[in-house]
């Protein structure tokens, strides 16, 4: 007899499952669910508030740093710059040990 209703119950639990899928879908149709807080238009609030934060930290950063990046006021100097700054110590072409390295092979496509 067990061995039965143990085939028995096979049938069962499908047509149950099929009568509570069909009642779920019914009940779904009927009742919607509310819209989402996620929809584009909330995306985009969301977008305008960051950026308006984003503005007000660039603002307040610019009035406390932006004295450090204002130009000095200078005067030219009469005499041109010091001899130093602009030249570059010139260097020889190979060490005295070593001979200058031979050019790069030429590539193939």
């Amino acid at each position: 007899m067990g061995d039965v209703l143990l085939a028995l119950s096979i049938p069962v639990l499908v047509f149950g499952g099929g009568i509570y899928a069909a009642c779920d879908c019914w009940w779904r149709r009927r009742h919607p669910a509310p819209p989402s807080p996620y929809t584009h238009r909330a995306a985009r609030l969301a977008e305008q508030d960051m950026l308006v934060l984003a503005a007000d930290i660039v603002d307040d950063a610019y009035a406390a740093l932006g004295p450090l990046y204002d130009a000095p006021a200078t005067t030219p100097c009469p005499a041109g710059p010091p001899a130093g700054l602009n030249s570059r110590p010139s260097r020889p072409d190979a060490s005295p040990d070593r001979a200058p390295s031979p050019p790069a092979a030429a590539r193939r496509r």
